[in-house]
């Protein structure tokens, strides 16, 4: 009998995929493990391993084309297997089932599911599927504002402003170009569609509000080359600590120290994290990934260095696995690489806060006898949700955050 290779649930919002590669042709042997196809999904593109042995003899969905999750790709039959009659029988019962019911029956069942989308496999709370039923709605691809982007009862659309059950999602609403000037028409990735669905929902459903403070970046750079010099010396292949390192490492401090940051709204509650979760911002070739670093309250300056070169390399290489992007508590975009000073970013929901980190420059500065020198300082910006994060308690993280990044020693105890 023949095997269907489906299109894999990559991450927990995802509802469809694009199929952006395959690796395989057909009549390949494939062998469990193999890579046979890349993915485009809602967070990044990934790859696709093969989860049973036998010979790709037909694929039905092209190079760019788009499944549900779950949806038939392509179909794999056993070696030795007769592929002319497997694939005739598939075709003409492609949807068979063993209790089919009588065209009557069928056509009315047709109709209900038509009007009542199904939510089940959505990651929802039983009142948001309560309220999607009675208003006839999909919660497919909606923007979940509780924990870990479980969608609560405030994020159900109203009737008719959803993407239908199964069905692709609608354009995103915008300013539509002007139409007398002439340019190339890009169709939005599963990437880039998210991107702009989510950011667009944090923009407009979550209160933001900016505090922005300059550090001075000297003492950083003065242990990070005391820490790179002593690795070199002792041979420790690999180790070379970036600013960033030390930025993440004071994140994750600075929210132990004021935990009302490390924090998701909830609609009747807010969650109080235990642990640190940090979201790292990564260029790709097709938008931003957010690779988390769990429990990064834990980890030592060298062991996050490690974490974000690993996560970031294999970001890039499209090998990161749908659980490395979730459970992110605070994110933290650094955009110093760029040549950016100073800028604000846009809170990734769920999470509470974001981090905006900008180059470090020499400017003049006021020293402690009021006289004018030359300072090294850097910009950061903390984007703040107003539901769970006030003015006075942000000022107070950023303080802390503060105090780790000018005396870094404070962090290697």
């Amino acid at each position: 009998m023949p095997t269907y290779i489906e299109m894999p649930k990559l991450s927990d919002t995802m509802t469809e995929g694009t199929l952006a590669k395959w690796r395989k042709k057909e009549g390949d042997k494939v062998t469990v493990g193999d890579i046979i196809a890349e993915v485009e999904t809602d967070k990044a593109t990934m790859e696709m391993e093969a989860f049973d042995d036998g010979v790709l003899q037909k694929i039905l969905v092209p190079d760019g084309g788009k499944a549900p999750v779950g949806g038939h790709l392509a179909i794999l039959l056993a070696e030795g297997e007769d592929p002319s009659a497997q694939i005739k029988e598939t075709e003409a019962k492609p949807a068979a089932k063993k209790d089919a019911a009588p065209a009557a029956p069928k056509k009315e069942a047709a109709s209900v599911s038509a009007a009542v989308p199904d939510n089940s496999r959505v990651k929802a709370s039983p009142l948001a599927k309560k309220i999607a039923k009675e208003r006839g709605v999909s919660l497919a691809g909606v923007a979940g504002s509780g924990p870990g982007g479980r969608v609560v009862a405030k994020d159900v659309p109203e009737k008719g402003s959803a993407p239908a059950a199964g069905g692709s999602a609608p354009a995103l609403a915008s300013i539509p170009p002007d139409a007398s000037i002439k340019g190339e028409r890009i169709p939005l990735s599963s990437m880039r569609r998210i991107i702009a669905d989510r950011l667009l929902a944090s923009k407009t459903q979550i209160p933001h509000f900016y505090l922005h403070i300059e550090v001075d970046a000297a003492p950083i750079m003065k242990l990070r080359k005391q820490v790179n010099d002593a690795a070199e010396q002792n041979k420790e292949e690999g180790v070379k600590i970036t600013l960033n390192d030390f930025v993440l490492l004071a994140t994750a401090k600075a929210l132990q120290a004021v935990p009302k940051v490390n924090a998701a709204f909830a609609g009747d509650a807010v969650i109080e994290y235990p642990n640190v979760n940090l979201a790292v911002a990564v260029a790709i070739e097709d938008g931003l990934v957010t690779p988390v670093i769990k429990n990064a309250e834990t980890l030592s300056l060298k062991q996050i260095s490690a974490a974000v070169k690993d996560l970031a390399g294999r970001a890039r290489s499209k090998k990161l696995k749908p659980d490395e992007f979730a459970g992110g508590t605070i994110t933290v975009s650094n955009l110093g690489a760029y040549g950016i000073e100073r800028f604000a970013a846009i809170i990734n929901p769920p999470q509470a806060a974001i981090l905006a980190i900008g180059a470090i420059v020499k400017k003049p500065v006021v020293n402690e006898r009021d006289e004018i020198v030359v300072g090294t300082r850097m910009s950061v910006s903390l984007s703040c949700d107003h539901r769970v994060v006030d003015g006075a308690v942000g000022a107070e993280y950023l303080a802390a955050l503060k105090k780790f990044l000018e005396s870094p020693a404070l962090m290697l105890f």
